[in-house]
């Protein structure tokens, strides 16, 4: 069985999570595949926004799978997992230059948040549920225990982290956690329409806009400056951004082409 479907409609890709009878957590081959369909939506042209999810209706993903990281070698197994995550698919942001949108059904836990939190956008189903409850196994939450703090006030950062305690959708919505909260039937549909109306806009524009936005989050405020300083000109100078205003001007859908 493929643990990650990978299901290419330009300009929309769809990645899933394929491990339903395990909560759709993931090992490290699984982890592995992850990253290499990451990779492969991030190089295909055609390919504008991703839509990530987990199979079924009960989660989109608990984390590490921790009875096979339990095997004979539980310690090792964990940082060989880590080590991977690191490099791979983890630290500040998914490393993908485009726009990955988070479609989270049911359970987010653990490494599984750690997951929806390097996307752009989270968007959740009513029977969403998220949490951190690596402390009640006497483990760590990682990366997510550092980015978890940027994204939601710090006090309601530290119960989630401290006390292992899981939230519902709801309180995901209020506490900014997630955009949209949806019946689980929409919650594709939701996701679908968000990529779309994204992927009508200048792709080059778009990674730059994402690239500028994390980067305002996570590096000192003169670096990111720089960093909008050096390209502002290199995306002004594309063929698109001359696209963009001309049609504006001849009353008319643009017809971006990422060059």
């Amino acid at each position: 069985m493929n643990t990650i479907l990978y299901d290419r409609q330009p300009p929309i890709t769809r990645i899933t999570i394929n491990r339903p009878e395990a909560m759709n957590a993931f090992d490290l081959a699984t982890a592995r595949e992850l990253g290499r369909r990451l990779e492969e939506f991030d190089r295909d042209d055609d390919a504008r926004v991703a839509i990530l999810t987990g199979a079924g209706d009960r989660a989109f993903c608990a984390g590490a799978d921790l009875k096979k990281m339990h095997g004979g070698s539980h310690a090792g197994g964990i940082a060989e997992l880590w080590d991977h995550e690191r490099q791979h698919r983890l630290g500040q942001r998914l490393e993908v230059a485009k726009p990955v949108i988070a479609a989270i059904n049911g359970y987010c836990l653990a490494g599984g948040l750690e997951l929806a939190l390097g996307c752009d956008i989270r968007i959740a189903s009513t029977t969403a549920s998220f949490g951190c409850p690596e402390v009640r196994w006497a483990i760590l939450h990682g990366f997510g225990a550092m980015r978890l703090p940027r994204t939601v006030p710090l006090s309601v950062a530290m119960e989630m982290l401290l006390t292992g305690e899981r939230i519902d959708a709801r309180r995901a919505y209020e506490i900014g956690l997630v955009s949209r909260v949806v019946e689980p039937a929409a919650l594709l549909p939701t996701a679908t329409q968000l990529a779309e109306r994204i992927s009508q806009n200048g792709p080059l524009a778009v990674k730059v806009t994402k690239e500028l936005a994390w980067r305002g989050l996570y590096q000192h405020p003169e670096e990111a400056l720089r960093y909008y300083a050096a390209v502002t000109g290199l995306i002004h100078a594309t063929e698109d951004a001359k696209e963009g205003p001309r049609a504006f001007s001849e009353k008319r859908t643009p017809r971006f082409t990422g060059r």
